[in-house]
């Protein structure tokens, strides 16, 4: 589970824009560019228990939002989101809990699977049928090889 929790962090430290140590401090450089982007907020909460909260804001829209709690054996349960505008001008949000069951995203970006089952094409179940056929012919009487020819 930390595993988990330290990938998702990791991933979201890996996204954002690199730190600029020579700007003053509440702002940092996007990308490529030498824009300075204002931090808006940046709120870190941890008390005793292990509980903890971060939202982060940035004034170029990019927002993340995580609070987590120990959970069962040892592990943090974690919940959260993060938002931002893709260069192409999406709008990417995704939510995810990370607990005992495993990360779990939420996104409308994210690929899904297609439905199951899936229509089975008519060709498929006519061979299912012929090779049935084919069976129950050869359970009733003598096997016959479609390989060497036979002497008998």
């Amino acid at each position: 589970m930390k595993f988990v929790i330290l990938s998702a962090l990791a991933a979201v430290a890996l996204a954002a824009p690199q730190y600029n140590y020579d700007a003053p401090r509440g702002s940092f450089r996007g990308g490529d560019s030498s824009e300075e982007i204002a931090i808006l907020k940046d709120s870190r909460e941890q008390d005793d228990s292990g509980r903890y909260v971060v939202d982060v804001e940035t004034a170029n829209g990019i927002k993340f939002t995580d609070s987590g709690s120990p959970g069962a054996n040892g592990a943090v349960a974690a919940s959260g989101a993060f938002s931002y505008t893709a260069p192409d001008g999406t709008p990417v949000r995704l939510q995810y809990v990370a607990d005992e069951n495993g990360f779990q995203p939420q996104s409308d970006l994210l690929p899904v699977a297609p439905a199951f089952p899936h229509p089975i094409p008519q060709f498929v179940l006519d061979q299912i049928a012929f090779a049935a056929s084919q069976d129950s012919r050869e359970s009733r009487g003598p096997s016959r090889s479609y390989g060497a020819p036979r002497y008998d």
